[in-house]
């Protein structure tokens, strides 16, 4: 390669990080592997069926989201569960980003990242959103756009968004088969949907499909679920997330460590206040 070559190649893989770097509070938005909830497409192809699928006992959206959640360990197990926090190691195009998130179900959810050593916060609760993102230029806590809280405050509820969906106001339609996997279509109160692919043998969601705003641009978004693993009550948790932006970003979570029903101070999730501005010395004049 010449060095012209790989000087264009190093000023890309430059804007590309810059890209992600400006946009890291989107794709923090998609990493969560507590509520996999993406704002997804109106439609999809649906695949075709064969004849496993075609012989196999017709289920209703209800009936499979109600084995999703037998599958994740059972209501029972899900209402045990009121506070949950968890360590993961998120890699960023070669970069590692440690993240913490603390969720009090319910009432508020919040996220921190430290990325290239600087602290990036994204909280959600029952009220509204609030962020910090110094790289965004967002260097003390302000409010969250209200797309981008609309769009990630299911996070605020532990279980997922098919646990209780019709008491949050949300409706479920089953839009396609086949004899792998059910693919269904959620739509909030809020109107944000999200199309969640989950296996017909396990009932584990496998998947969500979905869109982004990155750059002003809607991006297909995909986050890949696995590794799930029972905790002391009972209720499955997710410990690999792999989140691909449209082919053009890419995003892997591990989960180190997952604590249930630690003690959370709700206060936590209230946005701090801005830092007073510094008093004037003695005997300097007023501008």
């Amino acid at each position: 390669m010449s060095k012209r070559a790989g000087a264009a190649r190093e000023r890309w893989k430059e804007r590309s990080m810059n890209n992600v770097i400006r946009n890291l509070m989107v794709i923090l938005a998609l990493a969560s592997a507590m509520a996999l909830t993406a704002q997804a497409p109106a439609t999809q192809a649906a695949p075709a069926q064969t004849d496993t699928a075609a012989a196999a006992p017709a289920l209703t959206a209800d009936q499979i989201v109600a084995k999703n959640i037998e599958a994740v360990g059972g209501k029972d197990a899900i209402a045990k569960v009121k506070s949950m926090s968890m360590e993961m190691s998120m890699q960023v195009m070669g970069n590692e980003a440690p993240s913490t998130a603390q969720v009090v179900d319910g009432v508020g959810y919040k996220m921190q990242t430290d990325f290239n050593g600087t602290q990036i916060v994204q909280c959600y609760t029952d009220k509204g959103g609030w962020m910090v993102n110094p790289m965004a230029g967002a260097a003390d806590p302000s409010p969250m756009p209200d797309d981008q809280y609309v769009a990630g405050k299911s996070q605020i509820f532990i279980g997922g968004p098919l646990y209780d969906y019709a008491a949050k106001g949300s409706k479920i339609e089953l839009m396609s088969k086949d004899a792998d996997t059910y693919k269904l279509k959620v739509t909030t109160k809020d109107n944000v949907e999200s199309v969640i692919t989950i296996d017909a043998k396990t009932f584990l969601i496998k998947s969500v499909a979905g869109k982004a705003k990155m750059q002003g641009q809607d991006v297909e978004s995909t986050s890949t679920v696995s590794d799930y693993r029972k905790t002391d009550v009972g209720y499955l948790v997710p410990y690999h997330v792999d989140i691909d932006l449209g082919g053009q970003f890419s995003l892997n979570i591990t989960v180190k460590k997952v604590e249930l029903n630690p003690t959370i101070d709700p206060a936590v999730f209230e946005m701090p206040k801005p830092p007073a501005p510094a008093a004037a010395a003695p005997g300097t004049a007023k501008p």
